[in-house]
């Protein structure tokens, strides 16, 4: 269910805001993104699995704490993110 080391690569360097950035929130949020896709597909084939829904769910309330502080703290960057990610908020 995870997502594999080149994807996960590529997503941080679309979206680091320097070089060797890993932890800034804009990462974060989008690899917490890309992760949550790939979880919603499958649960287009495994409706029944309770215990990665479970998971999904803190991953979603994760990227949404994270939102929250990046909007706090510099909401044209907030607005950036979520333009560039398709968000709807």
């Amino acid at each position: 269910m995870s997502i594999t080391v080149e994807e996960k690569q590529r997503v941080m360097t679309e979206y680091a805001t320097k070089e060797g950035d890993t932890g800034s929130p804009e990462v974060q949020v989008a690899i917490l993104t890309s992760r949550i896709v790939t979880l919603t597909e499958h649960f287009k084939t495994h409706k029944k699995d309770n215990h990665s829904r479970r998971g999904l769910l803190k991953l979603v309330a994760q990227r949404r704490k994270l939102l929250d502080y990046l909007n706090a703290k510099s909401p044209e960057r907030y607005q950036d993110l979520i333009k560039r990610l398709g968000l709807r908020r």
